[in-house]
């Protein structure tokens, strides 16, 4: 189906143009062993990437996907385990005139979906990729909130997050003056 040695790749220039090629990536024990460890995740199950790629045009590739997983990973604040289930789905489209920007800024294009067109498509890379932007960046157990730490030197007022506020020190202010 993809005419490689290693299963996971799509070599592009070897598929059917006239119809898509379905996938499906289920990652095995070692699979998932790896993927826990790149990901810091304490663990990691049902975890799979299913779509196809879609012939665009004469020359350009669509991945349609959709990624399931469910993580483990340790809260941000307790470090106790907190679940998320992810179902999300994966599109990627991969343009022959692709062309990356050489100025030194660089705005962000609005479909941030487009790539340049590769030679091969490694669905191991899609699935790690997808997996680590699904993932929270903060997770946190229920009910746990950040308490808020006030530090400063001996001697001086501490500086809370309510007084750091833009407009606490015209509130402050206006309260003397309508006194």
């Amino acid at each position: 189906m993809n005419a490689t040695d290693n299963p996971t790749r799509f070599v592009l220039a070897r598929l059917q143009t006239g119809e898509p090629t379905p996938f499906k990536l289920v990652p095995d024990a070692a699979g998932l062993d790896r993927l826990k460890q790149d990901l810091d995740l304490l663990s990691l199950r049902k975890v799979r990437l299913e779509g196809r790629l879609v012939p665009v045009g004469g020359r350009d590739w669509r991945l349609d996907a959709m990624l399931g997983a469910t993580a483990v990973q340790p809260c941000s604040v307790t470090l106790a385990p907190v679940t998320t289930r992810i179902d999300t789905p994966v599109l990627r489209h991969y343009m022959a005139e692709f062309s990356n920007p050489t100025d030194s800024e660089v705005e962000m294009p609005e479909d941030d979906s487009i790539e340049p067109l590769p030679e091969s498509v490694d669905l191991w890379d899609v699935l790690s990729e997808a997996l680590a932007i699904a993932l929270p960046d903060f997770p946190r157990a229920e009910g746990v909130e950040l308490e808020e730490s006030v530090f400063t030197e001996p001697g001086a007022e501490p500086l809370t997050e309510e007084a750091a506020k833009p407009f606490a020190g015209l509130a402050a202010l206006k309260k003397t003056l309508e006194e």
